[in-house]
């Protein structure tokens, strides 16, 4: 999901609760706060020697110590708002930073209202090889990642 769309729609139900649902179908927690919006660049050379980039709007989440708490639309959207300073344009994919033993991100999927609530699926990210044609499995050990030849 876009930065645009997910700030529309918190737009158009401020007093609804925002929930977030991971890829497990579990929740986060519904006490968690969004404590940073950041925009985060990555840049990165592939095992084929192409330069790619990537530039994304992250949430981090954070569960406090009141269990109480609870993050309504309008809020969140006052959040996003703060974030303009850092975040270039609205046109970045908005991803989840949620700490459950270890630290993942997950990429915002589809919304739905459910009751008091909006609920966005939270979807897994995945690595992969963005040079598939230096690395299949039928070439040989030796020509790995060539012109590489660094795996």
């Amino acid at each position: 999901m876009k930065l645009r769309e997910l700030k529309s729609v918190l737009h158009d139900h401020p007093a609804l609760l925002v929930r977030f649902v991971l890829p497990s179908g579990d929740e986060i927690p519904p006490s968690y706060h969004v404590t940073e919006v950041g925009q985060v660049s990555k840049v990165f050379v592939d095992c084929g020697g192409q330069v790619h980039s990537e530039l994304k709007c992250v949430l981090q989440t954070w569960l406090g110590t009141d269990p109480t708490h609870r993050l309504n639309a309008g809020r969140l959207g006052r959040i996003l708002e703060l974030g303009r300073s850092v975040v270039a344009t609205d046109d970045l994919d908005v991803e989840v930073e949620y700490e459950d033993a270890v630290i993942s991100l997950f990429a915002v999927g589809d919304w739905s209202k459910r009751d008091d609530a909006l609920v966005f699926e939270l979807t897994a990210r995945h690595t992969d090889c963005l040079a598939k044609a230096y690395c299949e499995p039928s070439k040989s050990e030796d020509a790995c990642c060539e012109p590489a030849g660094r795996c």
